[in-house]
C-alpha cells in the first residue's frame, strides 16, 4: 500500500490485481443516532471539540472473524465490535482532516448477525464517510418529500469507505444504486463540462480503478484517456449501477502481517483522503448543482 502517490515506499502489501469489490450494500441501521439535552436556562458555553478516537492496528481476528461460519455466530461479536471501532476510528479522523467547508457524518456498519438486515452473517464490516445531517437537509429540500424518502441511511448517499473483509481490505468512493441523485448530478456534471476535469481527478488516484457495478470493464486510474472515460459513462446508468472507485489490497492469512502494523491506519486515513476530491465533484452540494440542470 502506498502513501499517497506511487513514489513512496509501501508499507503493506502489493495491491495490484486485488479483484474488486461489487456487492449492493445493505441498509445501516447501526449508523448513530442524534439526541440532545433540554434546552440551558441561560446561554450554554462554547462545547469543546470531542476528542478524536486514537487510531489503532488491525490484529487479525478483524479479518477472521468474518469468515464463514465465523460470521454466521455471535459468539464472534466482540471482535467484529472491536474492528468496527478501528474503522470508525479511521473514517473520523479522515472527516475531520476534511477541509472546512466540508461537513462530513460517519457511520459504521451492523457487527452482529441480523437476519433482516444482512441475512444473519457478518462477512463485511465498514465506516462510511459522508455530507452531514445539514447537507441532507438541503438536498432534501431540493428534491423533495417523496423523492428524498430515507435519505438519512447513509448508503442513499454517495460516500466515502473503509471496508474488512476476511481477505481484504479496502478504501473506496461509492454511489449506491439507492444514491441515484448523487449519480445523477455527476453524469449531468460530465454532460456539462465534459469528461477531462473528471479525468484529471481521477487519473491524480493511481492505485484505485474505477467500477461499474459488476462489469469486467478495466478502467485504471492513472492510466485513462477521454475516450475510456467516454466509455464508461456510456453504460452507467444512475438508480441501476453501482458506481465505485476503489482500492483493495488482500489480507489472506499469507500477507496479513503487513496489514497488522501500527503505520497502517494513518495510511487509510491519507487513502480516504486522496478521494475527496472526486468525493466533491460527484456529490450534489449547493456550489455543484447539477441535477435537474
Amino acid at each position: 500500500m502506498a502513501r499517497g502517490g506511487g513514489d513512496t515506499g509501501r508499507l503493506i502489501g502489493q495491491d495490484e490485481g486485488m479483484a474488486p469489490r461489487n456487492e449492493t450494500d445493505p441498509a445501516d441501521p447501526a449508523g448513530p443516532t442524534d439526541s440532545s439535552a433540554a434546552a440551558p436556562r441561560r446561554a450554554a458555553r462554547p462545547r469543546a471539540a470531542a476528542a478524536l478516537p486514537p487510531l489503532e492496528p488491525f490484529v487479525s481476528w478483524d479479518f477472521e472473524a468474518l469468515r464463514p461460519p465465523r460470521s454466521r455466530s455471535a459468539d464472534y461479536n466482540e471482535q467484529r465490535l472491536a474492528a468496527r471501532r478501528r474503522l470508525e476510528a479511521i473514517a473520523k479522523h479522515a472527516a475531520k482532516a476534511a477541509p472546512k467547508e466540508v461537513k462530513l457524518e460517519v457511520r459504521t456498519s451492523i457487527h452482529n448477525p441480523f437476519p433482516a438486515v444482512n441475512g444473519g452473517r457478518v462477512e463485511r464490516l465498514w465506516a462510511y464517510v459522508t455530507r452531514d445531517k445539514a447537507a441532507k437537509a438541503r438536498l432534501r429540500k431540493t428534491l423533495g418529500a417523496d423523492l428524498a424518502k430515507d435519505l438519512d441511511q447513509a448508503y442513499k448517499n454517495g460516500y466515502l469507505c473503509v471496508a474488512l473483509e476476511a481477505d481484504a481490505l479496502e478504501v473506496s468512493f461509492r454511489i449506491h444504486q439507492d444514491g441515484w441523485y448523487d449519480g445523477r448530478n455527476l453524469v449531468k456534471r460530465v454532460t456539462a463540462e465534459g469528461v477531462k476535469p473528471l479525468l484529471a481527478i481521477l487519473n491524480d488516484l493511481d492505485g484505485y480503478r474505477l467500477q461499474l457495478a459488476d462489469w469486467k470493464g478495466e478502467w485504471i486510474c492513472g492510466e485513462m484517456g477521454p475516450e475510456k472515460l467516454e466509455e464508461f459513462f456510456k453504460y452507467y446508468e444512475p438508480g441501476e449501477h453501482l458506481l465505485s472507485v476503489q482500492r483493495r489490497w488482500p489480507a489472506t492469512e499469507a500477507v496479513r502481517s503487513a496489514l497488522l502494523t501500527p503505520e497502517v491506519p494513518p495510511v487509510l486515513v491519507e487513502e480516504l483522503q486522496r478521494l475527496l476530491p472526486v468525493f466533491r465533484y460527484a456529490m450534489w452540494s449547493k456550489e455543484a448543482d447539477f441535477l435537474f440542470g
